[in-house]
């Protein structure tokens, strides 16, 4: 199983949009049983609430229902849990590789850096005080970038099930191998 863990500040406005597209797109390509998603903020302040009411309403547009997820904060076990920890922006990720130097495990990156394709912006920026068209902005970078990431996850999906083949083909020579040293013996 991959893990991919969002974060954002507050986790109501960006990382679970993320969440949410990412989650909907492995629907699609029928990979929710080897890959699970979740996200989280830096802050507290928001947990335990939905995501912002704008986020969900232009997420929805896009037929991707986000209404149930529930904000938590990060913390240091997660950086042991997931394989991928993915931060919306600079300050976000400045905050995960203070964690990240005390806690090991999974080195955090900047998400649209890592995985964007068609646009020139290396953060997603926070739409928080914005408008409608600041939420629409962030949903195509996000969704832009989790193509990105999908094509990661895939291939490291068919890296894993090729070194899998090729471990139970050597364990499978082995074996004849045994069978015929144990016929020549006799």
């Amino acid at each position: 199983m991959i893990r991919v863990l969002f974060v954002c500040l507050g986790n109501i406005c960006r990382s679970p949009t993320a969440h949410g597209v990412l989650l909907a797109r492995l629907q699609e390509e029928d990979l929710l049983d080897k890959v699970s998603v979740d996200s989280a903020g830096t802050g507290d302040w928001h947990v335990g609430k939905p995501p912002d009411k704008r986020a969900q309403k232009t997420a929805l547009q896009r037929k991707v229902d986000i209404s149930d997820q529930r904000a938590r904060q990060i913390n240091e076990s997660d950086f042991h849990k997931f394989d991928y920890i993915l931060a919306m922006d600079r300050s976000n990720l400045s905050d995960l590789k203070v964690m990240h130097s005390h806690a090991g495990g999974t080195e955090p990156r900047l998400f649209l850096r890592a995985f964007g394709r068609s646009f020139d912006e290396h953060e997603v920026p926070d739409p928080y005080y914005g408008g409608d068209a600041g939420f629409r902005h962030v949903l195509d970078l996000i969704e832009d970038a989790c193509e990105g990431l999908l094509t990661d996850i895939e291939g490291k999906l068919v890296h894993k099930r090729n070194t899998k083949q090729q471990h139970q083909k050597q364990q499978q020579q082995q074996k004849n191998n045994a069978s015929v040293n144990e016929s020549s013996s006799d």
